[in-house]
């Protein structure tokens, strides 16, 4: 058997697992203004920890409620937030589905600022100096070369 506690803005409803037939004692009494059968509706809590037990006859019940209320907010049901963080999905998917198609018409066209070089002739680069380290096999020199065989990858 446990407590059943619903908060809604600052007012906090415990309900005691005990019979609702028998009568109902709540401690401390300061907090049981509103008491009904088996239910203690605290009214305005402040968010401040307080030791409840209910009793009827020899049965005891104890609950420490730490609740934590607020008079500006909102409840909102899982129905809700899914249907919240699912827009936001289709919202992002949306953005990028569309940053995707117009950038794809610019991809060969380079940015007029980010170039430093003149726009005027081309220049041409000079060819590549050889390395004197290797020489390039000519008609009458296979010889020097022939000891040389492929290797197998």
């Amino acid at each position: 058997e446990e407590f059943l506690v619903e908060i809604s803005g600052t007012t906090v409803t415990v309900m005691c697992p005990l019979n609702p037939e028998n009568h109902i004692e709540w401690k401390p009494r300061e907090r049981t203004k509103d008491a009904d059968k088996n239910k203690l509706i605290m009214k305005d809590h402040d968010s401040s920890p307080v030791n409840l037990s209910c009793s009827s006859g020899s049965e005891t019940h104890e609950l420490y409620l730490n609740a934590r209320v607020c008079a500006n907010c909102e409840e909102l049901d899982a129905l809700t937030v899914t249907g919240i963080i699912v827009a936001d999905l289709l919202i992002t998917l949306g953005v990028l589905i569309l940053v995707y198609y117009f950038s794809k018409g610019r991809k060969g066209q380079g940015s007029a600022g980010g170039d430093s070089r003149p726009r005027g002739q081309k220049m041409q680069r000079p060819p590549p100096v050889p390395n004197p380290d290797y020489e390039p096999i000519r008609k009458g020199q296979r010889e020097v070369y022939a000891g040389l065989e492929s290797r197998g990858f």
